[in-house]
């Protein structure tokens, strides 16, 4: 049976060296000048502002049989003093197949409180996670998927409707207590506008395919390979998410701890990012 510490998602780690469908209410489309995103401006913090986190991971085998699913919910808020924000009621379910009933989740009481600057490179520090249990891998990507998101989705300066454009190829990444990802090559694209909790938005569409990754963590090893990608509704007038996908498949030769033969499994996640109503 795998457990939690079998398999673990990068991509969050990753775009800090560089989250669903269109389902807001898209607007005509047009070819003014108008279509251009605000420029020099840094995302508008008025006081703190909370947001629902949730991942859903599902393990399955070569012939596509979930295995086991575990989701992840957490509180998350930015806009504090000095530029930090916190984690709060970070929890997680586990359940075996496809269709079985997620139980009482659990807090992950370790998170409770987790406070930090909003400053994305100080997250792949070794000393960064030291409250955490070394096999805390689930947890320490709520953190880097949530940083990944708000550097995606404030890059209006190099943005341009329809053109993509790449911040990032081929860059190695060392996750201290994890293992290394190499991102081949990210791809942002300014695909839109839209609206979101009654904000004029960008939505913008991020993606990274064929990224090596080796883990080694809670006494497994994996050799594989990530994809990721997702949707930001990034509003115009503050540059705060109105609302975040993130996609992720991890496939790769799994080595369990005690066993000598490997396995091919693959983990599909899907995550979504919105503001928690006032």
């Amino acid at each position: 049976m795998l457990n939690r510490t079998t398999l673990v998602s990068v991509a969050g780690c990753v775009a800090f060296w560089a989250g669903s469908g269109l389902s807001g209410q898209s607007l005509p489309a047009q070819t003014s000048p108008t279509w251009t995103l605000p420029q020099g401006t840094a995302a508008k913090d008025n006081g703190p502002r909370a947001y629902r986190f949730t991942v859903d991971y599902n393990t399955a085998n070569t012939k596509g049989d979930v295995i086991r699913r575990q989701r992840l919910k957490g509180e998350y808020t930015r806009g504090l003093a000095g530029g930090e924000v916190i984690w709060k009621n970070v929890t997680q379910a586990d359940a075996d197949g496809a269709t079985g009933p997620f139980p009482a989740p659990q807090k992950r009481d370790f998170m409770e409180g987790f406070r930090y600057k909003n400053d994305p490179a100080s997250t792949l520090q070794p000393e960064f996670f030291k409250g955490f249990p070394a096999t805390a891998v689930f947890e320490r990507n709520l953190v880097w998927d949530t940083g990944m998101m708000e550097m995606f989705g404030q890059d209006f300066e190099h943005l341009k409707l329809n053109e993509p454009y790449s911040p990032v190829t081929n860059q190695d990444v060392n996750m201290p207590g994890v293992g290394t990802f190499r991102n081949h090559k990210v791809v942002l694209e300014w695909i839109g506008r839209s609206q979101r909790n009654g904000q004029d938005c960008a939505l913008i569409k991020y993606q990274a395919f064929f990224n090596p990754v080796s883990i080694a963590n809670g006494g497994m090893s994996l050799i594989g390979r990530s994809d990721y990608w997702g949707e930001l509704w990034v509003s115009l007038a503050t540059k705060q998410i109105e609302y975040g996908t993130i996609y992720e498949n991890v496939q790769g030769e799994l080595k369990l701890a005690g066993q000598d033969t490997t396995q091919i499994i693959s983990v599909f996640r899907i995550g979504t990012l919105e503001p928690v109503k006032q």
